[in-house]
C-alpha cells in the first residue's frame, strides 16, 4: 500500500518546493506534508507525514512505526529529548485525525456508500499542508490546506475561524466542521502559538546549519537542436532554495524573464538546483549571459557559454585532421596496389621440374 502513495507524496513535496519560492528570504517557515490514499478493497493506506523547517527535511513518521524519526543531523541529538517526545506525540494525532478527516470528506462525496465494509469503490487521495511562518519582524502567519484527489479542497482561515471551500463538494464538509466550535479553535491555537513556538526552538536547536547560505554553483551549456541553439543556465548545491536567475543580452536584462526559475527541485542532500533555458541565433551565444543572485552569494555571479576552443582554431583541427584522413587513405591505397602486383608477378613464375 505505501509504494502507492508514494507518487501522490513526491507530487506533494514538489507542490511544497514551488510555493516555498515565495517566501521571504529573512522569514522563517514550518511545515508538515499528510498523505493517505484509499485502497480498493483495502481501505485506506498508511498515513505518511514529512517535517521541514524551511528547506530542510527534520523528520519523518508513518502509521507502521508510530515513530517520529529524525532526517537531519542537527536533530539526531535531540531525539531523545522533551521536543522530540512532544513531536513524537503531536505526529501520533495527526495520524488519528487525518483518517478521520479521510473518512469525512469521502462520506461528504457520496464515496462510502459501500456493499460490505471496509471496500471502497475507487481509489482517492488526500493530502495536507499546514505550518506557520515566523516573518523578521516576529510576525506570525499560518497556513493549512487540504487537497482531495489532486485538487484544492478546503482552506482553515485562522483569524475566522472558518474553512474556504475550494474543490467540487467541499461545501458539506466546511459546514460540518464549522459547526464543531471547539475544533476551530484549536486549530486557531496551533496555528497562532503552538506551530510558531514550535519554529522557534528547531531554529534554535539548528542554529549554525539553517541559517548557513550556501552559495550556487553556476554554469552555462550549449546544447543544439533541430529548432535553433539553446543556452541552458544551471545553478547546482545551493540553500536556501530562494534564488533569482535572469537572461541577458548585451548587457541588459530581457525583460521576458521574471527572475524566478520554475525547476527548483530538492537534490536530496539538502541543497537545490535549478536551470532556465534560452533559445538564442546560431553565433550570437556569446552576447547573452545568465545572472544569478542568492543569499550565499556577496554579489551577482554572472556566467556565460565559453567555448573550450576558438571557432577558428576548431575549424583548423578539423580541416588537418580531413587532410591527415586524406593522405593516409592514398598511402594505403598504394601499399595494396603494390602487394596485388607482386602477388600477380609470382603467380606467372612456375617451377622446373627435375626429371
Amino acid at each position: 500500500m505505501r509504494l502507492r502513495a508514494q507518487p501522490a507524496l513526491l507530487l506533494l513535496i514538489l507542490l511544497r518546493t514551488l510555493a516555498a519560492q515565495g517566501r521571504s528570504p529573512r522569514s522563517h517557515c514550518l511545515q508538515y506534508l499528510f498523505m493517505g490514499t484509499s485502497e480498493r478493497d483495502l481501505g485506506l493506506s498508511l498515513f505518511e507525514a514529512l517535517g521541514y523547517v524551511d528547506d530542510q527535511l527534520f523528520v519523518a513518521y508513518n502509521h507502521e512505526t508510530r515513530r517520529a524519526e529524525p532526517r537531519a543531523q542537527w536533530v539526531l541529538g535531540a531525539a531523545t529529548s522533551r521536543l522530540w517526545l512532544q513531536l513524537s506525540q503531536s505526529l501520533k494525532g495527526w495520524d488519528h485525525m487525518f483518517s478521520v478527516d479521510f473518512w469525512t470528506i469521502m462520506d461528504n462525496h457520496n464515496y462510502s456508500k459501500v456493499t460490505k465494509p471496509g471496500v471502497l469503490p475507487e481509489s482517492h487521495t488526500l493530502q495536507v499542508i499546514l505550518g506557520c511562518e515566523v516573518q523578521e519582524d516576529n510576525s506570525t502567519r499560518g497556513f493549512w490546506k487540504y487537497g482531495y484527489d489532486g485538487l484544492d479542497h478546503l482552506e482553515f482561515c485562522a483569524e475566522t475561524q472558518d474553512w474556504k471551500a475550494v474543490g467540487p463538494g467541499a461545501q458539506v464538509t466546511k459546514l460540518e466542521w464549522e459547526n464543531t466550535k471547539i475544533r476551530a479553535k484549536q486549530n486557531r491555537a496551533y496555528l497562532e502559538r503552538d506551530c510558531p513556538e514550535q519554529l522557534r526552538r528547531l531554529l534554535e536547536l539548528g542554529r549554525g546549519v539553517l541559517d548557513q547560505p550556501v552559495p550556487p554553483l553556476v554554469r552555462v551549456t550549449r546544447h543544439e537542436a533541430a529548432t535553433g541553439t539553446t543556452l541552458r543556465c544551471q545553478a547546482l548545491n545551493f540553500y536556501p532554495q530562494n534564488i533569482t536567475m535572469v537572461w541577458w543580452k548585451d548587457r541588459q536584462p530581457l525583460a521576458t524573464e521574471d527572475g524566478t526559475p520554475k525547476n527548483v527541485l530538492p537534490c536530496g542532500d539538502g541543497t537545490f538546483r535549478a536551470w532556465m533555458a534560452l533559445t538564442v541565433p546560431f553565433g550570437e551565444e556569446q552576447r547573452y549571459s545568465c545572472r544569478v543572485e542568492h543569499p550565499g552569494l556577496d554579489q551577482p555571479l554572472t556566467a556565460r557559454w565559453e567555448s573550450s576552443l576558438p571557432d577558428t582554431l576548431v575549424i583548423g583541427i578539423i580541416s588537418g585532421i580531413a587532410v591527415c584522413v586524406i593522405i593516409f587513405i592514398g598511402i594505403l591505397l598504394r601499399i595494396l596496389r603494390k602487394r596485388q602486383a607482386s602477388r600477380g608477378a609470382r603467380g606467372d613464375y612456375v617451377l622446373s621440374e627435375y626429371e
